[in-house]
């Protein structure tokens, strides 16, 4: 049998004072690599490999869940830009298939590669500002560390 603590939480100003975390500020600063919370130090020790912590605040990185959500993201950003671009390419000019190969595909290629890295920055920076996946200081009882 399980007892519930029937025990009031009493509410003092240092329960309510919690670190303000704009949302905003966070993904650009992701988005640069740098850390969301400071914004100095590195987000990445490799191409997509978040460092363990932020050497000037100490943030800790591990929590984040980034996952495929980036690559996602980076399809839509690309496509966006490629398919209208190339639909008016071909309706307004006539090019050689070999020309339309030899542009189109280096160029999205280039481009998912150039943003790949930023975008999950980004998604890094908009999970701290939220306190998602663990970046919250106070989880939720019962659920085990990842």
């Amino acid at each position: 049998m399980v007892t519930m603590s029937t025990a009031p939480k009493i509410w003092t100003r240092e329960t309510g004072l919690v670190e303000k975390r704009d949302l905003w500020t966070a993904m650009k600063r992701g988005f640069r690599g740098r850390c969301p919370r400071c914004g100095e130090g590195k987000l990445f020790r490799a191409f997509l490999k978040t460092a363990d912590d932020c050497a000037k605040c100490g943030l800790d990185f591990t929590p984040h869940r980034a996952d495929d959500l980036p690559a996602y993201l980076v399809i839509v950003i690309v496509g966006h830009i490629v398919v209208p671009t190339i639909l008016w390419i071909e309706t307004n000019y006539t090019t050689p298939v070999w020309l339309s190969f030899a542009a189109y595909l280096p160029f999205t290629f280039v481009a998912s590669l150039a943003l790949l890295q930023p975008v999950k920055g980004a998604v890094v920076g908009l999970q701290w500002a939220l306190r998602m996946h663990g970046f919250d200081e106070n989880p939720p009882d019962g659920i085990p560390p990842v």
